[in-house]
């Protein structure tokens, strides 16, 4: 059930058989739906995906954006598809009717996303920046500024920005120098440079709504003293047209690696001296406020990671089948050995291995995080609510981090199985490669994912968090330690996890201690505690289908292993089954069992690249 993007049944898998989401339509928020009506949009989101936004993909990346007379135009291909894909209500499924969404489980909206942004993922930037720029509104705003602005950010009929980063701050956000000064009618003039905005500009839309952050003159330096404000490209008239240029100015688009379809800009407020803005939420809220929008797009950013991924996984399994070259290994020096399909040679069958384990996991992380943010919208008391929002908010950064890390090591892994031709641009995999890059840097380069993890995130609740976590992963490897084809895997997770946990006790304490140590070694500790809980998704999903794998082979009558081999061969469902247990085993034999020792190797607490001269990495 795969369509060169996403396993389709993979999606279903985890959505309705390991997270059990059914159970989520009961409550009230989501009662309007069934099942049928949640697989129903799913396929045709894969309808729009295939059909409309894929063939997108390599003429945007030909073609690119213009910058010309200070007009930012994108791929004339982009402009229908982005109609459709706004008027058929994709920009925003999880929004609530009454703004325009759906109102579909956030679970279900990332699956979309997985689905439609896989198809071209920088057509997909512009309606995700705009999404978050909406809900911004929809949280902060006034009524005013909803009815000004976010309606038709949510319809997609304007576009939407975040606007952070500047010239020289980059990631420290606290460095900024865009100011605001406040006007006699409430408004403010916003003077500075913002660069690298995805979506900054372009021609899809009338008009621009961008989320700028801004210091207010005269408080303080930092990123307490921040507010944010509503600045649009255009200013908005009294029957909320377009009006007149609002003293925004694009300096320039980027050239860049990847997602070329999208625009990266600068832009430059107040040249003039005319940029009108409106305060979002309070004065010197701003970082509060935008965290919101970071939140999301670092989710979003993870998401990338697997949707990238997943398509290049789809696509270097179907060519390792059809490849024909060499003879079997296992046919030794038989002169009369056929040529077979590389999908026999076992490098191969270990590479699709190792990136079918991954994306599973990665895609079952993602969708847990989202359906963490749905049980948390449905709590009926606010400890439920705390601890659902609790592992949202702890498994952000990883979901980031090391979704897109992991992302870019498979998409380099199916250029590796489809080998010369993979790095041709005769074949997408060359260009998910180029597209995926930039997930790892930009919503917070992956280094800050991973001391958010531990100099925040670890210890929230007090690490309530991090315990809560933890002791699910130990219930679900003691329940797979009953299972006897799965208890030397269970064993395995059991032992990692633990050292894991032990881990992060020591690592939380060498932040207070040894500053230097523990941050030198976050991002392998986040690494780490990726593989566990990825670990822990793939074997809570090879219990639940070892009973269902079973069941078809005693419904066939298959007992010996040549006929459980024949029935996986004939039946799909029977195959996907045993392909989920052998991912769990898999990735515990070979991703696993390396843990207890890379967190022996943190805790010799090494701190050589700290103590070195800064000549010595130079000669």
């Amino acid at each position: 059930m795969s369509n060169l993007l996403v396993n389709t049944r993979d999606q279903q898998f985890v959505l309705f058989e390991q997270l059990g989401m059914e159970s989520l339509l009961e409550a009230e928020e989501f009662n309007g739906f069934t099942k049928d009506d949640l697989l129903m949009v799913l396929n045709e989101a894969e309808k729009i995906a295939v059909n409309v936004i894929a063939p997108t993909m390599a003429e945007g990346d030909k073609v690119g954006c213009t910058f010309e007379g200070g007009v930012v135009t994108v791929p004339k291909c982009f402009h229908e598809p982005y109609k459709k894909y706004t008027q058929g209500g994709w920009l925003c499924p999880a929004a609530s009717a009454e703004v325009g969404g759906q109102g579909l489980p956030s679970c279900v909206a990332f699956a979309i996303v997985e689905t439609t942004a896989a198809a071209n993922y920088a057509f997909y930037m512009y309606s995700s920046l705009t999404l978050g720029a909406a809900n911004l509104l929809d949280v902060f705003g006034t009524q005013k500024q909803k009815d000004k602005y976010m309606y038709k950010l949510f319809s997609g009929e304007w576009g939407g920005t975040m606007c952070l980063t500047e010239p020289g701050a980059g990631s420290d956000v606290g460095a900024l120098k865009t100011t605001a000064k406040r006007r006699p009618d409430g408004t403010y003039l916003i003077t500075g440079t913002k660069c690298f905005i995805s979506s900054g500009d372009h021609d899809l839309t009338p008009n621009i709504i961008h989320a700028v952050l801004a210091r207010i003159e005269g408080d303080p330096a930092g990123t307490k003293g921040i507010s944010i404000f509503v600045v649009p490209k255009y200013r908005v008239n009294e029957d909320g047209s377009p009006g007149t240029a609002n003293d925004v100015a694009t300096g320039g688009i980027e050239h860049k690696m990847g997602i070329k379809g999208s625009a990266t800009a600068t832009l430059n407020f107040g040249e003039n001296g005319e940029c009108i803005g409106e305060l979002l939420g309070k004065e010197r809220q701003g970082m509060r406020i935008m965290f919101q929008m970071m939140n999301e797009a670092r989710l979003n950013t993870g998401l990338q990671g697997l949707e990238m991924a997943s398509a290049c996984f789809e696509r270097a399994v179907v060519y390792a089948r059809e490849r024909v070259q060499g003879n079997n290994i296992l046919a030794g020096k038989d002169p009369d050995a056929k040529p077979v399909t590389i999908i026999h040679h076992p490098d191969i069958r270990r590479k699709l291995m190792w990136m079918k384990a991954h994306v599973e996991g990665l895609r079952a992380m993602c969708y847990y995080v989202a359906c963490c943010m749905d049980k948390a919208k449905v709590a009926q008391n606010a400890q439920e609510k705390d601890k659902w929002n609790g592992y949202v908010e702890l498994l952000i950064p990883v979901v980031k981090a090391y979704t897109t890390d992991k992302g870019f090591l498979i998409c380099s892994m199916a250029m590796d199985v489809l080998g010369g031709y993979g790095y041709c641009s005769e074949y997408p995999i060359e260009q998910y490669l180029r597209d995926e890059k930039i997930a790892t840097i930009y919503e917070g380069t992956n280094g800050i994912q991973a001391m958010d993890l531990l100099g925040r995130k670890l210890r929230q609740r007090d690490g309530d968090n991090t315990r809560a976590l933890f002791s699910d992963i130990a219930g679900n490897a003691a329940a797979a330690k009953k299972v006897p084809e799965l208890a030397a895997s269970a064993a395995i997770l059991e032992e990692a996890a633990g050292a894991c946990f032990a881990l992060a006790d020591f690592m939380v304490e060498k932040t207070k201690e040894d500053a230097a140590m523990a941050y030198l070694s976050a991002a392998p500790f986040l690494e780490l505690f990726g593989d566990v809980v990825i670990g822990n998704f793939l074997l809570d999903a090879a219990r639940i289908c070892i009973d269902k794998r079973d069941a078809i082979y005693q419904g066939k009558g298959a007992v010996t292993a040549e006929e459980r081999l024949d029935v996986c061969r004939q039946d799909t469902e029977a195959a996907f089954y045993s392909g989920k247990v052998a991912s769990a085993k898999f990735f515990a034999a070979d991703v696993l069992t390396s843990v207890k020792a890379r967190c022996e190797g943190i805790r010799l607490c090494d701190k050589s690249a700290m103590e070195i001269a800064q000549e010595a990495f130079t000669y």
